[in-house]
């Protein structure tokens, strides 16, 4: 559907990093948001015209149930798009998270990713689409973050997985965000201090994004030095 309207999936899209990435696909796209927001409020940040549907992943298996659903009664056969960008993390001194942080968020950063990512398979099969995964440079291990960074390292596995075994019927890529300055640090529980001065705004980094995906190229690290080089004027629209 190059140069045409696509049906495009997006997880975690009410705020952050997918927030961004919504705003700027709404205006030439037929989107539908998945979030844990409740619907009056989603509706207050979203652009008009952008399905919502209310789907907390830490519950995983009611949450692909329900997006399901809703891709069903959009009407929708077919999905160009399936940009898999919720997550979570929890900031905790000397790295130990408690046995339900840890549940939580592998639950909502891998567990979900990969039930809809099978869920999603025929509607993106018959599109010829793109499943994009948004990992994090926190992969490579983060401290205070570990359950965080081990979710982010699934998904490059997983990626690598499903773009092997889907080479025939749909393109599978991973995109790695740099720190970013969103709400996720604080909501977190994490402080970066004078180092969220180098952080990249949200807008420029959902700009990388979506070049990245149009491009369909995996793995894409969105870096401060991609931004530096202009990454974020000169990348290719969906």
């Amino acid at each position: 559907m190059a140069g045409g309207r696509r049906a495009i999936l997006i997880t975690g899209g009410t705020s952050g990093i997918g927030l961004a990435l919504v705003r700027r696909l709404a205006p030439r796209h037929d989107l539908l948001v998945a979030g844990r927001r409740a619907p009056d409020d989603a509706a207050a940040v979203l652009p008009q015209g952008v399905r919502y549907v209310h789907a907390p992943l830490t519950t995983p298996e009611e949450a692909v149930r329900t997006v399901a659903e809703a891709v069903l009664k959009a009407g929708w056969v077919r999905l160009d798009n399936a940009i898999l960008n919720a997550g979570v993390g929890f900031a905790v001194p000397g790295g130990i998270e408690t046995a339900g942080q840890i549940r939580a968020t592998l639950d909502v950063n891998l567990t979900a990713s990969v039930m809809l990512a099978r869920t999603l398979h025929p509607w993106l099969a018959r599109a010829g689409g793109t499943l994009t995964l948004v990992g994090s440079v926190a992969r490579r291990g983060q401290g205070l973050f570990p359950a965080y960074a081990a979710s982010k390292a699934g998904l490059h596995g997983l990626a690598r997985a499903l773009r092997s075994e889907w080479r025939d019927t749909v393109a599978v890529q991973v995109i790695h965000p740099g720190p970013t300055r969103t709400g996720m640090h604080a909501k977190a529980g994490h402080d970066p201090g004078r180092l969220g001065a180098v952080f990249l705004p949200a807008g420029p980094v959902a700009a990388m994004i979506e070049g990245a995906i149009a491009a369909r190229r995996s793995p894409v690290t969105v870096s401060h030095g991609r931004f530096v080089a202009g990454g974020a004027l000169w990348s290719r629209r969906l």
